[in-house]
């Protein structure tokens, strides 16, 4: 009877002491985008919006016979596509938190810092629209379909549903914005941008990862199951929307002819697998890489 009780108090001490390092580490380093970020200069179009091996016509036909100003256009609108799409993510991953602290004690550091990654990504939304209306990009949105099935999703998934599908939009951005921020191509406001997105969410993404563990600890067979593969439908859905067909014509450019040569773009399709295989591995660990669960990652080109 004695370790029934102490076992789920040792768990939560353990919880607070994960979520008590977190907010020492946002309390110690955290950024106010409206500062720290330069909104005054005019852009320079001498400058790319992303790291061009990262755009999605990088290696086709088609990149080599755009000019250098095309080229960077293009990289413009593309990172404007992928921060709207995360502001949408952002959105629902700030109501899937809020739901989940609803009615939990306030002072529990696990709550607290809930509230603070809240309060993190409303700052990142924020910069993220900013940033796509300096990069002289329009408000991209998912396709109404992905736009129906968040609704859905943040409306229902709970547990390691919510945290393994939050673990996997941060991670795939993650990878890409560590790229972009060192890339003396990407225009210097993009840079900075990408550059508190990564230290901050690097916290987040801890979160997730225990919380995710944590969750499965009570997830019997049947739950397991059908959550890898809400994760996996989840993930196919954020990453898929990541670039806006629209950016092409925003661009300057044939749009049937690019959408084409992206959705058949081998380097890209690599590009992803290379940056998700740390990812895979952890999801993979947690028993989320079930049969059905692998076919929507393969076929966003995650694995």
């Amino acid at each position: 009877m004695a370790s029934s009780t102490v076992q789920p108090q040792s768990r939560d001490r353990q919880e607070d002491d994960v979520a008590r390092r977190l907010l020492d580490s946002a309390a110690t380093l955290s950024y106010d985008p409206a500062t720290e970020v330069d909104w005054e200069t005019p852009l320079d179009k001498g400058f790319h919006g992303a790291s061009p091996e990262w755009s999605t016509l990088y290696g086709t036909a088609y990149w080599s016979e755009l000019t250098d100003a095309q080229r960077k256009e293009l990289t413009r609108q593309e990172a404007a596509s992928v921060a709207s799409t995360g502001i949408w993510f952002e959105m629902i991953l700030q109501q899937m938190v809020l739901r989940d602290i609803y009615a939990k004690d306030p002072t529990r550091a696990e709550v607290q810092w809930a509230l603070t990654e809240i309060a993190e990504e409303c700052r990142h939304s924020i910069m993220f629209a900013r940033g796509a209306e300096k990069l002289g990009a329009p408000a991209y949105r998912p396709r109404r379909i992905a736009v129906e099935l968040g609704r859905a999703f943040k409306t229902v998934a709970f547990g390691e549903a919510a945290y393994a599908a939050i673990l996997v939009a941060e991670e795939v951005l993650d990878v890409m914005q560590r790229d972009w921020m060192r890339d003396e191509r990407v225009a210097p406001f993009v840079r900075t941008i990408n550059n508190i997105h990564v230290v901050e969410e690097s916290r987040h993404m801890k979160f997730a990862r225990a919380e995710t563990r944590r969750r499965l600890r009570k997830a019997g067979w049947l739950r397991r199951r059908i959550h890898a593969l809400v994760v996996a439908i989840a993930s196919y859905v954020i990453v898929t929307s990541m670039v806006n067909k629209d950016v092409y014509a925003n661009a300057g450019l044939d749009a049937s002819r690019a959408v084409g040569e992206a959705r058949a773009n081998e380097h890209h399709k690599s590009m992803m697998r290379s940056s998700c295989s740390g990812l895979m591995d952890f999801l993979a660990s947690a028993g989320l890489l079930t049969k059905p669960a692998l076919m929507f990652y393969k076929r966003a080109n995650l694995i």
